[in-house]
Parts: structure tokens; C-alpha cells; sequence
């Protein structure tokens, strides 16, 4: 699926669930939020720290589409078309890291 698709597919979801977007910066500090949990579980399973009990229960995946789906509602009240951002960014960081990476010593 593309991420037009998935932009429209949370816009509809909005218009019949959600009622409607919160505004940019409420949508902000969620991202910031469902950011940390991710955090949390990388930290914890995979990390120095210990993973406690409750940890153990949190699925990564589920936050990871926590934070696209607020990723996707900003992209949409913002007017941003994330299909093209994307598609430039990785234009963009082809170009620039064609040998970049191939050349670090640190990635051999």
C-alpha cells in the first residue's frame, strides 16, 4: 500500500470515528509520546536496560503504527503529500549516500 493510500485510508477513518484531527500541536506531543513508548521497548528488549513484567506484554509493532498513524494525521491536516516527501527523501539520500556507507569502515 502506498502512503497516499494510508493518508486517506486515516483520513476516512477520522471522518467516520474520530469525529475530528486534534489540532497540529495536541498531535505534536501524541507523537512525542507514542515516540517514547517505542523508545521504551527498544531500550528495554533490546538495550541495556532490564524489561520489566509490564514491558514484556508491550508490542513493538503496535506502537510503530501508533506513531504512522500520527505521522499520517499531521501529514493530512498540514496538507504535506508524504508519498512525494518520502519519495524525495530517498532520492535525496541516495544521491548523497551512494558511497558514503559503502565506503565506512565502521559498517565492514
Amino acid at each position: 500500500m502506498e502512503i497516499k493510500a494510508l493518508q486517506s485510508q486515516v483520513d476516512q477513518w477520522i471522518q467516520s470515528v474520530g469525529v475530528r484531527y486534534f489540532n497540529e500541536l495536541t498531535n505534536m506531543a501524541i507523537l512525542s509520546e507514542e515516540v517514547g513508548e517505542v523508545a521504551r521497548i527498544v531500550a528495554r528488549r533490546y538495550g541495556e536496560q532490564s524489561e520489566k513484567p509490564s514491558d514484556q506484554e508491550k508490542d513493538l509493532g503496535e506502537e510503530l503504527a501508533d506513531v504512522l498513524f500520527v505521522t499520517l494525521c499531521l501529514a493530512n491536516q498540514t496538507g504535506t503529500d508524504l508519498q512525494e516527501a518520502f519519495d524525495r527523501k530517498m532520492r535525496l539520500k541516495t544521491e548523497r549516500d551512494s558511497e558514503r556507507h559503502q565506503n565506512n569502515p565502521k559498517l565492514k
